[in-house]
């Protein structure tokens, strides 16, 4: 019984990424009614061809505080009109449906795609790069990758 409840405390998670580029907007300081206030900012992610990408919107809370440090040192840039361009990675992505109050879609039923910045690998403003993430380290030669430890499908 003591090792079964052992088992049973041990957290695990399949983790869920997305990975891409697109231009910071939106940078502001949330505060929710309950709960902790948190950094967020909207993502505009580049999509398609290269010729002519189209834009998928993300809602973000920004999470850890190298990716919370980087987006304030560069909302002066986005304030002041600058194109700030970043390679980033996005976990838990989710919808949340609301109601547009204004505009031609007023009355209208709309769906906003959220999740968390986990990390941000580059960060250029106007075409030129200002930042860089270090490589992380290699894993150990004992460490195992998540994947291995994840049910076998037939």
């Amino acid at each position: 019984m003591s090792h079964s409840s052992a088992v049973a405390s041990e957290a695990t998670y399949f983790d869920l990424h997305t990975q891409g580029l697109g231009y910071l907007n939106r940078i502001r300081e949330v505060t929710p009614s309950r709960g902790k206030a948190f950094l967020a900012c909207t993502i505009a992610a580049l999509n398609g061809p290269t010729e002519a990408p189209e834009y998928r919107y993300f809602d973000v809370t920004v999470c850890g505080a190298e990716a919370q440090q980087l987006v304030n040192r560069y909302a002066e840039a986005v304030d002041q009109g600058h194109k700030v361009l970043m390679g980033f990675r996005l976990g838990d992505l989710w919808t949340d449906l609301f109601r547009y109050s204004r505009g031609d879609k007023a009355g209208k039923t709309g769906v906003s795609l959220k999740a968390r910045l986990l990390f941000i690998s580059w960060i250029k403003v106007d075409g030129q790069l200002v930042y860089q993430a270090r490589p992380k380290a290699e894993p150990e030669a004992g460490a195992t990758k998540q994947a291995a430890n994840a049910p076998a499908t037939a």
